[in-house]
């Protein structure tokens, strides 16, 4: 796709329906995030989720996955971790914070590697960074943070693709997004106004709701399931 040049699309998610629904629209890759904990589970804090956990997240988003490539982070970076979530998980990519020598390790386990990095760096050494993570055997980045001037030169500066997700923009080759922030799903979108794709939470908010009245008025509830 990057010397097509035609944008990489790809979306978080963390559970079966949300996965299917997401490859169903085209998306090009479903990445399972470790953010689950406190993006879905409500944690208060980015406390390390264990490989059991994206364990049974991994294994939940490959049932809804048929078509897109599907990459599952790895919290520890550890090989094992990483040979677990292939084998067991079901992931043909992992994700890890940024290390050549990580990278290494795993790519030479015939492991995938799309590999984490940040911009708070001088261009010079971001472009250096993304080499030598291109040369160790990554076959994807997430540059976060790139900025247009960094973001646009580390794109060019190597063959494989380059996307981002946090302060990433159309300057790379493509965007990695929560799908659920991209559909508005989230108790705290109940009452935002900003411009977004879709406020499912307020639209469940109305149906449940709705839901709630019916049945303390002693009406049918409506649907065909539950």
């Amino acid at each position: 796709m990057k010397r097509q040049g035609r944008k990489i699309v790809a979306v978080v998610a963390w559970d079966a329906q949300m996965a299917a629904i997401a490859d169903r629209a085209g998306v090009d890759m479903v990445s399972v995030g470790d953010s689950v904990g406190v993006n879905l589970w409500g944690r208060f804090e980015e406390a390390p989720v264990c490989i059991a956990e994206m364990l049974v997240v991994c294994k939940a988003v490959r049932r809804g996955v048929k078509r897109a490539l599907l990459s599952c982070d790895v919290p520890s970076g550890s090989l094992e971790d990483a040979k677990r979530l292939v084998e067991e998980g079901g992931a043909e990519m992992v994700k890890v914070l940024a290390s050549p020598d990580r990278v290494r390790k795993l790519a030479q386990e015939k492991i995938a590697v799309f590999a984490e990095f940040h911009g708070q760096k001088p261009v010079a050494a971001l472009l250096a960074e993304a080499r030598a993570l291109q040369a160790a055997g990554a076959v994807m980045l997430d540059f976060r943070h790139s900025g247009a001037e960094a973001g646009a030169a580390v794109a060019k500066a190597v063959s494989i693709p380059v996307i981002g997700g946090l302060g990433g923009g159309p300057w790379l080759d493509g965007r990695v997004r929560m799908a659920h922030a991209a559909i508005g799903y989230a108790a705290s979108w109940i009452d935002s106004t900003a411009d977004s794709y879709a406020n499912v939470a307020k639209t469940s908010l109305q149906a449940l709701s709705e839901l709630v009245a019916d049945v303390r008025a002693g009406r049918q509830i409506r649907g065909q399931r539950g």
